[in-house]
């Protein structure tokens, strides 16, 4: 609606009556003053204004109308009726610097708009992104060079915003927006849209205001733990009764994200803070070269948190013309990564020269880091930097991984096998006369050879896969047409499970591969005449975690040579998916099957774990069985955590027999490896003597934890105070240190935290809460327990409760029929 503009009287009362206007016309006359207590009229607001500025808020006559009304905008007189310029005065004096920090309240009384009705817009941002500020501390970041916001995913941080006014909830709304990537799209995820709530949920995008200032307000935002990470522009739209508004894009206010070892959710979360220390946050590292008898070493500087870097490697990201919408599943950012740092064929960072000639550029060996060489691929625009071996490239990974929040360290192998024809040997070919056939030979054993490992969660593969996975960036062999290599998973390499991508036969090949000498016969055909099974793969190493020692990884990648069959099971297992599946001994017949099974509900936490394993011959003769067991812990997201029982038995079966073992795992071998949410993995491998068949199974299983009873006492009734006992009985033959209860039913208990301290073994506890329900209707009462001993306990099916009269029939049946009313998780 538009405003009517004020029709100007000759009368000189009317100065004053709008503080900003002077009258220019008319003689002078002295103002009468009155008292300041005779006015009575005189609205509180203007009052305490021309005390606050008296210069330009004078007294109202008695003649003027009040109003509670404000606006911010003044009439259209000329400059004759008393406008200098752009800046009104009043009665020809100075305005006072007050005047200044009350523009907009001054000229609020001039249109009569209600503050509510202004437009709201953003006048800054303030990011708290000082590399001391608490955003940058809690998310991991006060390393980082500079004062950009580096934060990461699945974790909140603050914000402030300058308005233009106060936020009003109940006509305003606002929210951010973050974009990356050339196209920005919602459906992608790529343009993100959080919205303002009430409260913080996790794994969404959210933002809570938690304080307010005036104009000012302070935001708690949330971010998901899947969001893709990279380079965001942040904006933020506003939208009020007068219409809507969005800021402008400074890049001073561009958000970096990164992964987030810290956040369970994040898939390359890692629980060990020691050895967050050392695969995320320590920029230099210890690389190994020479022979196995010879080990050699040397310090490399990762410089993850120098001046430039981040951008750097956020610029290969960019470099490599991949959707950003892949940028947030670490597997697909390391398979990226394990492509762009070298260079053949998409002009990665470095350019790889085993010649010994290094004209026109610096020798593999003169390089003591990654900075360097990423800050220069960056300047010049993305030409790749000349030159580097396996080392450089292995090096330059392991800066860019744990720069982007990815766990990663450099490994070195000995006696390191190069396969080139998918054998999964390494084979050596002789003529008729034992000469070498050059043109054939062409696997090679180097005398040692550096990739790397990072650390993620794998759910594209079966559940134990997660955990360490092995990454190549030195181009050797192309994967799906391009130079690049993992990442693999090193148990699925240790059982030679080599159909598990990424890349798995090959780096299986490089540690673990047999050497098979071949001669050519007179039809042209060739004969094995010899093999090597202790071969490749020796002294496999990385920097240990806190220390410059040496750290033997060898038993993570392969079973022992020579000392188990279980050595031997995994390379005949790989071998059959390579290019020469004959290569080792088709069994004679495959007539033995093995499973295993559980009786019931399963076995419960504090117990012994109790599992049948069943096999069968289906052949007319006995036979006998090697079965090796071995379980282990594994966390949720199917990272195995610690092996805690291995053994090995000979088994005899009949002609046609089915025999079933009983297995057992008693609790004092697992008792201090749990980990929340854990279940246990058994793996199974069986060769049979009589036909040389292997066969090999897993099975997953939890431990099931103790039921937490809820039993309510007196009568449901909105507005009456009624109380509900929790019993729960430790089934651990241990002490539970610092139990504690969470309590909350919609209308009958807001979350409620009560501590009980430490439970003894097998002993019971029951807990009497008081509440007061306050709406009609079924309501539910929920319960959990939390320790660090133990963890998932609480109630299935919450306790059901009327909350308008008497309990409903038939819950209240329910509850005499069933007074423990509980259900075990």
């Amino acid at each position: 609606m538009p405003v009517e503009m004020l029709s100007v009287r000759h009368s000189l009362s009317n100065v004053g009556r709008f503080p900003s206007v002077t009258l220019g016309w008319g003689q002078d006359e002295p103002e009468k003053e009155e008292p300041e207590e005779e006015n009575t009229e005189e609205g509180a607001c203007r009052q305490w204004l021309r005390k606050i500025c008296p210069c330009c808020c004078q007294r109202l006559s008695d003649d003027d109308d009040i109003t509670d009304m404000v606006v911010t905008g003044i009439p259209d007189v000329d400059n004759n009726a008393g406008m200098n310029g752009d800046k009104p005065v009043t009665g020809g004096s100075e305005r006072c610097g007050i005047c200044d920090k009350m523009v907009d309240i001054k000229m609020a009384f001039l249109h009569y708009i209600p503050v509510s009705e202004l437009l709201l817009t953003v006048r800054s941002i303030d990011l708290m992104k000082t590399k001391m500020g608490l955003n940058r501390l809690e998310h991991h970041t006060d390393r980082y060079y500079g004062d950009d916001l580096i934060i990461r995913r699945g974790n909140t941080f603050m914000m402030w915003l300058d308005l233009s006014r106060p936020y009003y909830p109940n006509t305003d709304r606002l929210h951010l927006e973050l974009k990356t990537g050339s196209l920005p799209t919602v459906a992608k995820g790529t343009h993100v849209i959080i919205p303002l709530v009430e409260e913080l949920e996790d794994d969404r995008w959210e933002a809570k205001i938690v304080k307010r200032d005036g104009n000012r307000i302070k935001l708690s935002v949330n971010s998901q733990p899947t969001a893709m990470i990279g380079r965001y522009q942040l904006t933020v739209a506003t939208h009020s009764p007068k219409g809507k508004a969005t800021s402008t894009h400074d890049p001073g206010n561009d958000i970096r994200m990164l992964f987030n070892p810290w956040c369970e959710d994040d898939t390359v979360y890692m629980d060990d803070e020691d050895e967050k220390n050392e695969y995320v946050l320590n920029d230099v590292g210890r690389l190994y070269y020479g022979t196995e008898k010879q080990i050699g070493a040397r310090t490399w500087n990762y410089g993850q948190f120098d001046e430039g870097i981040l951008d750097a490697c956020l610029y290969v990201l960019e470099k490599s013309v991949t959707p950003p919408s892949g940028w947030g599943d670490p597997v697909n950012v390391v398979r990226v990564i394990s492509a762009m740092i070298n260079s053949p064929d998409d002009c990665g960072v470095v350019e790889g020269n085993w010649s010994g000639k290094y004209v026109g550029g610096t020798s593999p060996t003169a390089w003591s880091g990654s900075v360097d060489i990423l800050k220069k691929y960056q300047k010049d625009g993305g030409i790749p930097v000349r030159y580097g071996q396996c080392w450089v490239f292995s090096g330059v990974t392991t800066t860019v991984l744990r720069c982007l929040g990815i766990p990663s360290r450099s490994v070195s192998n000995f006696n390191s096998a190069h396969d080139t024809d998918v054998s999964l040997t390494t084979d050596v070919y002789f003529n008729e006369n034992l000469e070498s056939i050059d043109h054939l030979n062409t696997d090679s054993i180097w005398n040692f050879h550096v990739w790397n490992d990072c650390w993620m969660a794998r759910p594209d593969l079966p559940p134990g896969h997660g955990g360490w996975q092995a990454v190549d960036s030195t181009p050797q062999e192309t994967s799906q047409g391009t130079f690049r290599c993992g990442p693999a998973s090193i148990t699925a390499i240790r059982n030679g499970q080599v159909f598990l991508k990424h890349d798995s036969p090959f780096i299986f090949a490089e540690v673990n591969s047999d050497k098979i000498y071949w001669q050519r016969n007179l039809d042209g055909t060739f004969t094995q005449i010899h093999s090597e099974k202790n071969a490749v793969g020796h002294c496999i190493s990385t920097k240990a975690v806190g220390s410059d020692e040496r750290n033997d990884i060898t038993h993570l990648y392969k079973h022992p040579e020579g000392s188990t069959e279980e050595e031997r099971i995994a390379v005949e297992t790989a071998s059959r998916y390579g290019s020469k599946p004959d290569t080792y001994s088709s069994p004679i017949a495959e007539d033995i099957s093995i499973e295993v099974t559980m009786d019931g509900e399963g076995p419960r936490m504090g117990g012994d774990a109790e599992l049948n394993i069943v096999m069968r011959n289906a052949s007319s003769l006995p036979r006998t069985i090697n079965l090796h067991s071995q379980v282990a812990v594994m966390y949720y997201t199917g990272v195995l955590k610690a092996t805690v029982k291995k053994d090995e038995k000979p088994v005899e079966l009949l002609a046609n027999e089915v025999k079933t073992l009983e297995w057992i795992l008693e609790y004092q071998h697992y008792q201090d490896q749990l980990v929340d949410q854990a279940a246990l993995m058994l793996t199974l491998s069986v060769r049979v003597t009589e036909t040389q068949q292997v066969l090999a199974t897993q099975f997953s299983f939890r431990l099931r934890t103790p039921d937490l009873i809820i039993k309510p006492v007196g009568e449901a009734v909105v507005g009456k105070k009624m109380a509900a006992e929790i019993f729960f009985t430790n089934p651990l033959p241990r002490t539970l240190k610092g139990v504690v209860f969470h309590v909350e039913g919609l209308g009958l208990q807001s979350v409620r935290q009560i501590a009980v301290g430490d439970v003894a073994s097998r002993s019971s506890v029951t807990l009497t809460e008081h509440f007061v329900p306050t709406l009609p209707g079924s309501r539910k009462l929920v319960a959990s327990l939390d320790c660090k001993q133990l963890t998932q306990v609480h109630d299935l099916n919450p306790t059901l409760m009327g909350g308008s009269g008497a309990v409903p029939e038939s819950i209240l049946h329910h509850h005499q029929k069933t007074p423990n009313y509980g259900i075990s998780c």
